[in-house]
């Protein structure tokens, strides 16, 4: 089973080399085709655009990213609710067909009420889930339907619904995440299950949660798991330099440079996966030897904010047990993206895809 290697673009440079994150802001056309380019060459298969009620658009900033590429894959991250599915299915099955099968969308429900009342929506999480697994359904209907359709649902109705343009390799991979009970709902719709970094046994736990939920449906996700690696020549250098990467993100939350989205310092966030991180980072600073979660602590954990620090091969070694519980695609960003990315490239993702290799040939042997 190869490893699939995620990554993510912005449209807009980082204000320091401690960014939180890399979407908001205005738009550099150059700096994201350089942004898309350096993840190519660094050997990252796909990259995430990102998504808030204030953002550029996702569709387009993947559009730019694959027109700067000529292999780079994409991962579009896409909230229902805003878009009726069936034109959301043939936008992304016209991109897909540009881009010659080089799109995938992220489906995410969104985690705050008040992220989603700036955009008009005013349903509660649970809610929002059941909405989800309804769009996926019409999503994937849409792409593969020959004959015009009805649909009375819960949250959508339409008549004679029909695409003319089909994604370019019959359909396009939908991945989609949710720690809450209300998420395991729309696990039956989706390609890849997709979690930020946590301990092993949490995610081997999710894992089996996940799988049990989907099985009755006869389908079987693949998994996802994001990290922020934090590298070094050394351990102590790696060490260090996660130490001022945590001082630098409280000073660009302090000031607004890490784009941290409205709310998310708050005490109790609506999310669960921002609540379990927090806990994590609660209960201690360091787990499984080097996942380390001070900065989701620090910031309210508002994404992707899990670090694993240390050497390339130490890195690429913690990836590799994450790999043997079943999680097939890493997303891995830095806090310095554009340099972190390039970073990446030169040794950490040569020696997981080797430890990969060599994993596989060893079993099937």
């Amino acid at each position: 089973m190869p490893v699939e290697i995620v990554g993510m673009v912005g449209a807009d440079p980082p204000r320091s080399g401690s960014s939180l994150h890399v979407i908001g802001g205005g738009i550099d056309p150059d700096y994201l085709a350089t942004f898309a380019r350096a993840h190519e060459e660094s050997g990252f298969d796909r990259v995430l655009t990102g998504y808030s009620s204030s953002s550029a658009d996702g569709f387009l900033i993947g559009a730019h990213a694959a027109a700067a590429t000529s292999t780079l894959k994409l991962l579009i991250a896409h909230r229902p609710g805003f878009v009726a599915p069936t034109l959301a299915a043939r936008k992304a099955a016209t991109l897909d067909q540009f881009t010659r099968g080089r799109v995938a969308l992220h489906i995410i429900s969104g985690g705050s009420d008040a992220e989603q009342r700036r955009d008009g929506d005013d349903l509660d999480h649970d809610e929002r889930y059941a909405r989800t697994a309804e769009y996926m359904q019409i999503l994937r209907r849409v792409w593969t339907s020959s004959d015009p359709f009805d649909h009375d649902g819960r949250h959508y109705r339409f008549a004679g619904a029909y695409s003319d343009v089909r994604p370019y390799a019959g359909t396009i991979p939908l991945y989609y995440g949710g720690q809450s009970r209300a998420a395991l709902g729309a696990v039956a719709y989706c390609d890849v299950f997709a979690m930020w970094g946590e301990p092993l046994a949490a995610v081997r736990e999710k894992i089996d949660e996940v799988r049990a939920a989907a099985a009755p449906a006869g389908v079987k996700p693949r998994f996802s798991v994001s990290f922020r690696p934090i590298i070094a020549v050394t351990e102590d250098e790696a060490w260090e330099k996660a130490r001022r990467v945590l001082a630098g993100v409280r000073e660009s939350a302090r000031s607004g440079a890490g784009r941290v989205p409205l709310g998310s310092s708050a005490p109790r966030p609506e999310a669960e996966g921002s609540r379990r991180l927090l806990a994590l980072a609660a209960e201690k600073e360091i787990h499984d030897e080097r996942l380390w979660l001070p900065i989701a602590g620090a910031t309210g954990a508002p994404g992707n904010t899990s670090a694993l620090v240390g050497t390339p091969r130490q890195v690429a070694d913690a990836l590799m047990k994450y790999y043997e519980l079943g999680v097939s695609t890493i997303l891995i960003r830095g806090f310095d993206p554009l340099e972190d990315a390039r970073a990446y490239g030169r040794e950490l993702i040569p020696l997981l895809r080797a430890a990969v290799a060599e994993r596989d040939a060893a079993s099937a042997g």
